[in-house]
């Protein structure tokens, strides 16, 4: 089963239904015994970082998801702020992120005439010589839906499987072992996210 981590964070249904679109069942919740039981986690995330974080941490589960993905390495997909969380820390804001990532958020910087939230629809790449499962079915068109004026930055470039463009060429995908990250929302991103989320149902 999919546990979709519910934190408090906003409207986490269109992560649910895009899977049971694929025919795949997945389970929101906030149940420590749900979790434990998980197969594959999902961490969503809006909004700001600190208030994801702190969100997290006042729901108790830190500890729990830590054990699952770091000792039991059960595969784990964040989006958007989901995913940032997963790196040191933010210059969004002041709280530590969860550190399982080598990574660091930095905000999208002023570039003429480009709009700072970076928000819509985005061609995405899949880095060259890539063989992370979840980007089988990247394909070279593929586009999907950001909403964010911060961006990821892993220590290891190597840990980036995908690319996009706004003033700058920035991670829209980062993967290391068990863990993975998307900036953009597949739930909101039509065939290309449908293909992506069932990347991570049925990969690895």
């Amino acid at each position: 089963m999919i546990v979709i981590v519910d934190y408090d964070i906003g409207n986490v249904a269109a992560v649910s239904n895009m899977l049971m679109r694929l025919g795949i069942r997945s389970l929101i919740t906030s149940d420590k015994k749900e979790i434990e039981k998980a197969s594959k986690i999902i961490l969503p995330g809006n909004g700001s970082f600190d208030a994801c974080m702190k969100n997290l941490k006042a729901s108790g589960l830190i500890g729990l998801l830590e054990d699952k993905v770091l000792e039991q390495h059960t595969p784990l997909l964040g989006i958007c702020v989901g995913a940032q969380m997963l790196g040191n820390s933010s210059s969004e804001g002041n709280e530590e992120g969860l550190g399982w990532l080598e990574m660091e958020v930095k905000k999208l910087p002023d570039i003429e005439d480009l709009r700072v939230p970076h928000m819509g629809w985005n061609d995405v790449s899949a880095v060259a010589g890539t063989t992370h499962y979840l980007t089988n079915d990247i394909e070279s068109d593929a586009r999907f839906y950001f909403v964010h004026s911060y961006f990821m930055q892993p220590a290891d470039p190597g840990n980036i499987i995908l690319t996009a463009k706004y003033g700058l060429e920035f991670a829209a995908g980062v993967a290391h072992g068990n863990i993975c990250g998307v900036q953009f929302h597949p739930e909101k991103s039509h065939r290309f996210g449908k293909r992506l989320l069932n990347s991570f149902a049925r990969g690895l």
